[in-house]
Protein backbone atom coordinates (compact mmCIF):
# COMPACT_ATOMS: atom_id res chain seq x y z
CA UNK A 1 0.00 0.00 0.00
CA UNK A 2 2.74 2.27 0.63
CA UNK A 3 4.52 2.01 -2.79
CA UNK A 4 1.19 2.86 -4.18
CA UNK A 5 0.83 5.78 -2.00
CA UNK A 6 -2.17 4.44 -0.30
CA UNK A 7 -2.94 4.76 3.15
CA UNK A 8 -3.36 1.96 5.59
CA UNK A 9 -5.14 2.57 8.99
CA UNK A 10 -4.47 0.58 12.36
CA UNK A 11 -6.69 0.11 15.17
CA UNK A 12 -6.77 -2.04 17.90
CA UNK A 13 -8.85 -3.82 21.15
CA UNK A 14 -10.77 -6.69 22.20
CA UNK A 15 -13.96 -5.73 20.53
CA UNK A 16 -16.02 -8.05 22.86
CA UNK A 17 -19.53 -7.02 22.39
CA UNK A 18 -19.95 -5.10 19.19
CA UNK A 19 -22.31 -2.38 19.97
CA UNK A 20 -22.86 0.84 17.75
CA UNK A 21 -20.38 2.81 19.81
CA UNK A 22 -17.45 0.41 18.18
CA UNK A 23 -19.43 0.40 14.72
CA UNK A 24 -18.90 4.16 14.32
CA UNK A 25 -16.05 4.23 15.99
CA UNK A 26 -14.74 1.80 13.19
CA UNK A 27 -16.32 3.58 10.33
CA UNK A 28 -14.61 6.79 11.51
CA UNK A 29 -11.09 5.05 11.57
CA UNK A 30 -12.14 4.02 7.89
CA UNK A 31 -12.86 7.36 6.55
CA UNK A 32 -8.86 8.33 7.64
CA UNK A 33 -7.56 6.16 5.38
CA UNK A 34 -7.62 3.80 1.90
CA UNK A 35 -8.06 0.42 4.05
CA UNK A 36 -8.62 -0.19 7.65
CA UNK A 37 -6.76 -2.86 9.79
CA UNK A 38 -8.10 -3.93 13.08
CA UNK A 39 -5.60 -5.84 15.64
CA UNK A 40 -8.15 -7.99 17.66
CA UNK A 41 -6.56 -8.72 21.47
CA UNK A 42 -6.74 -12.37 21.95
CA UNK A 43 -8.46 -14.13 24.47
CA UNK A 44 -5.94 -14.18 26.49
CA UNK A 45 -4.71 -10.91 25.97
CA UNK A 46 -8.05 -9.82 26.93
CA UNK A 47 -8.21 -11.65 29.80
CA UNK A 48 -4.90 -9.98 30.89
CA UNK A 49 -6.90 -6.36 30.59
CA UNK A 50 -10.01 -6.95 31.39
CA UNK A 51 -10.41 -9.38 33.96
CA UNK A 52 -11.39 -13.50 34.03
CA UNK A 53 -15.14 -12.73 33.29
CA UNK A 54 -13.80 -11.83 29.53
CA UNK A 55 -13.67 -12.00 27.17
CA UNK A 56 -17.66 -12.82 26.91
CA UNK A 57 -16.89 -14.25 22.97
CA UNK A 58 -13.79 -16.16 22.00
CA UNK A 59 -11.18 -14.60 19.82
CA UNK A 60 -12.31 -16.62 16.79
CA UNK A 61 -16.26 -15.21 16.83
CA UNK A 62 -14.85 -11.75 17.44
CA UNK A 63 -12.37 -11.84 14.58
CA UNK A 64 -15.23 -13.02 12.48
CA UNK A 65 -18.06 -10.13 13.24
CA UNK A 66 -15.09 -7.38 13.19
CA UNK A 67 -13.95 -9.37 9.70
CA UNK A 68 -17.30 -9.30 8.45
CA UNK A 69 -17.93 -5.17 8.51
CA UNK A 70 -18.09 -3.85 5.48
CA UNK A 71 -15.57 -0.91 6.95
CA UNK A 72 -13.51 -3.43 8.09
CA UNK A 73 -10.65 -4.47 5.66
CA UNK A 74 -7.87 -6.52 7.66
CA UNK A 75 -8.59 -8.35 11.08
CA UNK A 76 -5.35 -9.69 13.06
CA UNK A 77 -5.28 -11.12 16.60
CA UNK A 78 -2.18 -10.51 18.92
CA UNK A 79 -1.82 -11.81 22.42
CA UNK A 80 0.40 -8.80 23.86
CA UNK A 81 -0.90 -6.60 26.31
CA UNK A 82 -0.19 -3.44 23.98
CA UNK A 83 -0.43 -3.65 19.53
CA UNK A 84 3.04 -2.38 19.80
CA UNK A 85 4.70 -5.55 18.05
CA UNK A 86 1.65 -5.15 15.36
CA UNK A 87 2.56 -1.63 15.14
CA UNK A 88 6.06 -1.96 14.35
CA UNK A 89 5.46 -5.34 11.89
CA UNK A 90 2.55 -3.31 9.94
CA UNK A 91 3.66 0.42 10.23
CA UNK A 92 0.46 1.88 9.49
CA UNK A 93 0.27 5.25 7.96
CA UNK A 94 -2.58 6.10 10.39
CA UNK A 95 -2.99 4.65 14.21
CA UNK A 96 -6.07 5.01 15.83
CA UNK A 97 -7.65 5.26 18.89
CA UNK A 98 -10.88 6.37 20.92
CA UNK A 99 -11.26 9.34 23.12
CA UNK A 100 -10.54 7.69 26.46
CA UNK A 101 -6.75 8.11 25.29
CA UNK A 102 -5.53 11.89 25.74
CA UNK A 103 -4.56 13.19 22.08
CA UNK A 104 -1.50 14.91 23.56
CA UNK A 105 1.83 12.79 22.58
CA UNK A 106 3.40 14.17 25.82
CA UNK A 107 0.54 13.21 28.15
CA UNK A 108 0.41 10.40 30.45
CA UNK A 109 -1.89 7.75 29.21
CA UNK A 110 -1.52 8.32 25.59
CA UNK A 111 -0.87 4.93 23.46
CA UNK A 112 3.02 3.67 23.81
CA UNK A 113 1.56 2.70 20.27
CA UNK A 114 1.18 5.95 19.09
CA UNK A 115 4.49 6.90 20.20
CA UNK A 116 6.08 4.68 17.49
CA UNK A 117 3.41 5.49 14.82
CA UNK A 118 5.50 9.36 15.46
CA UNK A 119 8.80 7.91 15.72
CA UNK A 120 8.63 6.54 12.10
CA UNK A 121 6.59 10.02 10.51
CA UNK A 122 3.22 8.38 10.78
CA UNK A 123 0.38 10.16 12.59
CA UNK A 124 -2.28 9.82 15.37
CA UNK A 125 -5.82 10.13 15.58
CA UNK A 126 -7.50 9.83 18.41
CA UNK A 127 -11.53 9.87 17.95
CA UNK A 128 -14.38 10.93 20.10
CA UNK A 129 -16.01 8.65 22.35
CA UNK A 130 -19.37 8.01 22.12
CA UNK A 131 -20.75 8.28 25.63
CA UNK A 132 -23.33 5.24 27.17
CA UNK A 133 -21.71 3.11 24.36
CA UNK A 134 -19.11 0.65 26.05
CA UNK A 135 -18.88 -3.22 26.89
CA UNK A 136 -18.44 -2.81 30.12
CA UNK A 137 -21.66 -0.59 30.83
CA UNK A 138 -23.53 -3.25 28.17
CA UNK A 139 -22.35 -6.15 30.58
CA UNK A 140 -23.56 -4.38 33.80
CA UNK A 141 -26.55 -4.06 31.91
CA UNK A 142 -27.30 -7.22 30.62
CA UNK A 143 -26.45 -8.32 34.35
CA UNK A 144 -29.24 -6.15 35.90
CA UNK A 145 -32.08 -7.28 33.14
CA UNK A 146 -31.01 -10.93 34.02
CA UNK A 147 -30.83 -10.45 37.49
CA UNK A 148 -33.89 -8.80 37.92
CA UNK A 149 -35.70 -11.61 35.30
CA UNK A 150 -34.25 -14.00 38.05
CA UNK A 151 -36.07 -12.55 40.55
CA UNK A 152 -39.83 -12.68 39.33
Amino acid sequence: MRETGLRLVLTNGCFDILHVGHVRYLEQARSLGDALAVGLNSDASTRRLKGPGRPVNSEGDRAEILAALATVDYVTIFDEDTAAELVEAIRPAIYVKGGDYPADADAAGFPPEGRLVLAYGGSVEILPYLDGHSTTGLIKRVGTVAGGAHQQ
